[in-house]
């Protein structure tokens, strides 16, 4: 499995892009920055893109890159997400108003995007892979995604605060290779955190001490808010009995 990171932080400067993530160059693991951050040649490679929920900073990016997709005349780009992420999209975002509506652009017989209902737990295939999503607690309807490719599966954890399933369902998943996990706000500003929806790394290590053997799965970390940067990476860097790195804006991994 092969892993860009188009963007990884929980805000945006000059220097850092929103969540966005590409496997084996066909499928999009959330949309923060999938345009301002990725080629057109890049762009029209893509089969599907995953959507953890419906914040602004994880689907931003799929305005602009359905009406690039559309200008190219690329097949239809499959969007998938849990049925409240589906609903949110066609009602507030591909509305009209807001934006086209380019599940029926250029014609409804041949759109440029399609939607895919995910229900959680449920196996579906998606560009290639099968992909699975579970129920993560954030301050709307979020989903973290077991990704199975035929090299072995990776997770991501979408926006999410302490949980609970996540963890079972992560210790019963075989060939794991690797888990992209959020977190995004230093420990001195818990109640933050707590009431967005977010780890500090004192609640990161907590819950990743829910799996059976932590320091064994390779944890890549995304999401941290700019202005804290420094700070929770030397947090993050002082944890002990997990397996953790910061990932960068450019960074592949090979999984």
């Amino acid at each position: 499995m092969d892993l860009r990171v188009i963007g990884c932080h929980g805000g945006e400067t000059p220097k850092h892009r929103t969540s966005a993530f590409i496997l084996d160059e066909r499928l999009a693991i959330d949309a923060g920055s999938l345009t301002s951050g990725l080629e057109v040649e890049g762009q029209l490679k893509l089969e599907g893109c995953l959507v953890s929920h419906a914040h602004l900073d994880h689907i931003r990016d799929l305005a602009t890159l359905a009406d690039n997709r559309c200008q190219m005349g690329a097949p239809p780009l499959i969007v998938a997400g849990t049925r409240e992420t589906i609903r949110i999209l066609r009602e507030h975002f591909f509305n009209n108003e807001l934006w086209p509506d380019f599940a029926t652009i250029p014609t409804p017989e041949n759109p440029t995007i399609r939607y895919l209902e995910l229900s959680p737990e449920n196996p579906a295939p998606l560009a290639g892979c099968t992909v699975r999503a579970v129920m993560v607690s954030h301050t709307i309807e979020s989903a973290a995604f077991v990704i199975e490719t035929p090299g072995g599966a990776i997770a991501y954890s979408g926006d999410t605060g302490p949980t609970d399933r996540l963890w079972q369902v992560l210790d019963e998943q075989p060939n794991l290779r690797a888990l992209l996990m959020e977190v995004s706000f230093p420990n001195r500003e818990q109640r933050l955190a707590t009431v967005s929806g977010h780890h500090t790394p004192q609640t990161l290590r907590a819950d990743l001490k829910k799996l059976r053997r932590p320091q064994d799965l390779p944890t890549l970390l995304y999401h941290i808010k700019p202005v804290f940067q420094a700070e929770v990476e030397r947090e993050c860097a002082a944890l002990e009995g997990v397996s953790l790195e910061v990932m960068k804006i450019g960074d592949q991994f090979l999984l």
